[in-house]
C-alpha cells in the first residue's frame, strides 16, 4: 500500500510503498476512503505522544470499506461502510463494560499505538466492539470528520458539560474542533461566542451559527465575553494552549464549566491554570477524550436529519503528497475548517 511515513520525530515526511496491514483474528482491514488531517497528527510527528514508536504512519480520523475480515469477527462483513472512534477499547475492562471505552486503560489508537489511516489501508482490532456502520445518507468525507474533533466536541458538550438551551458557550479557537463545537452547541440551542485571531475562521463560525465573534488580536476576549454575557456558562478550549485554556476559564461565570477539548500536552512543563479562579468561582474543569462507539448512533441520527452538517466544515480534500506537506506545518498554519485526505486521489 501507499502511505505517509516518517522515521524520526520532527524528521522528513514522505509517501512510499509500505507493507499491507496485518489482519488479526478479531479485527478487520479497512480500505481508507477518507481520513481527516488533525493537529493531533502533528503532535504524533513531533514526538509529543509517548505511544508512538518509529517508524510510523499517522492518521486517526477515518472512514472506509471493510476489505478483509478476521475469523472471529461476527457482526461485520466485507464491503461494510464503517468508521471508528479514535480511541478503540478492549471491550472487557470495567470502563468499557460501563460504556466508557474512550478511557479504556488498554485502548488502541490508529495513528498512535499502531500505524494509522494516512494510507490506503489500516488495520483495526476488536472490530465487533469498535466499528460503527456509516448510514448511506452520510458521505465518507463527512464520516471521516467525526472520529476525533467532531465526536470529541459532541461528547464534550452533550455529556461532559451537559449544555442546555439558551446557555452561553464561549469557544476559544475556530479551527476544525472549534467550528465543530460551534455547530453542535447551536444544534443544542445554546448561544455561542466564537473567538479566534483571524477573520476567515471567524467568518466561517458566523456562517454556521455563531451569535457573536471576537477577534482576539483586536479585543481582549475575556473582558469582551464577561461584558457581553456576565460570564459564559461553558467555556471550550478548542486550541490546546496555556493561553487559550486560561481565556476559557477566566471567561466563565461563577459555577461555570470549562471543557478542555484541544490537546494540551505538557511538552514545556505542566501548563499554568488559574486555579484561584477555579476555587473561588467553584468552576468545573472537564476533559473530553473522544466518544465510545456505542454513543455514535445519536450523533449520526442528527446528521441524517441534517441537524448537524459536518460536511460543511470540510474546506479541502487532498492527496497523500499534499497531506505529507501539510502535516509538518499544522502548528504554524492550521487549516481553515477541516482538511480530509483521500489516499486514492492522484
Amino acid at each position: 500500500m501507499r502511505g505517509i511515513y516518517f522515521e524520526q520525530f520532527h524528521g522528513p515526511v514522505g509517501v512510499k510503498e509500505l507493507p499491507d496491514p496485518t489482519l488479526s483474528p478479531g479485527g478487520v482491514v479497512i480500505r481508507v476512503d477518507a481520513t481527516g488531517i488533525c493537529r493531533s497528527d502533528w503532535h504524533a510527528w513531533a514526538g509529543h505522544d509517548q505511544e508512538v514508536s518509529l517508524p510510523h504512519v499517522p492518521g486517526h480520523e477515518l472512514a472506509g470499506t471493510i476489505a478483509a475480515v478476521g475469523l472471529e469477527v461476527r457482526q461485520f462483513a466485507l464491503g461494510d461502510r464503517v468508521t471508528v472512534p479514535f480511541v478503540c477499547g478492549c471491550g472487557r475492562c470495567e470502563f468499557c463494560l460501563q460504556g466508557n471505552s474512550q478511557v479504556c486503560p488498554t485502548q488502541t489508537q490508529p495513528g498512535f499505538t499502531h500505524w494509522g489511516s494516512f494510507a490506503e489501508f489500516v488495520a483495526i482490532d476488536n472490530a465487533d466492539f469498535n466499528l460503527i456502520r456509516i448510514p448511506e445518507a452520510v458521505s465518507m468525507v463527512a464520516a471521516a470528520s467525526l472520529g476525533c474533533r467532531f465526536a470529541t466536541a459532541f461528547r464534550g458538550l452533550s455529556e461532559r458539560a451537559k449544555v442546555q438551551p439558551e446557555e452561553w458557550v464561549a469557544v476559544i479557537g475556530a479551527g476544525g474542533v472549534g467550528l465543530s463545537t460551534v455547530m453542535i452547541a447551536k444544534a443544542f440551542g445554546a448561544r455561542v461566542i466564537a473567538v479566534d485571531v483571524a477573520e476567515e475562521p471567524l467568518d466561517r463560525a458566523q456562517e454556521i451559527g455563531a451569535d457573536i465573534t471576537i477577534n482576539g488580536r483586536e479585543t481582549d476576549p475575556i473582558e469582551a465575553i464577561l461584558q457581553l454575557t456576565g460570564g459564559a456558562h461553558i467555556g471550550i478550549d478548542a486550541v490546546g494552549s496555556e493561553v487559550t485554556a486560561r481565556q476559557s476559564i477566566l471567561s466563565l461565570r461563577r459555577r461555570g464549566r470549562h471543557v478542555q477539548i484541544g490537546l494540551l500536552p505538557s511538552i514545556g512543563g505542566l501548563p499554568r491554570i488559574p486555579m484561584d479562579r477555579v476555587i473561588s468561582y467553584e468552576l468545573d474543569l472537564l476533559g473530553s477524550h473522544g466518544m465510545a462507539a456505542k454513543d455514535y448512533p445519536r450523533m449520526l441520527s442528527l446528521i441524517e436529519q441534517n441537524l448537524l452538517r459536518p460536511d460543511l466544515l470540510v474546506s479541502q480534500v487532498v492527496n497523500l503528497e499534499q497531506a505529507a506537506v501539510q502535516l509538518v506545518t499544522l502548528d504554524q498554519h492550521p487549516a481553515n475548517g477541516m482538511t480530509v485526505l483521500d489516499p486514492w486521489l492522484r
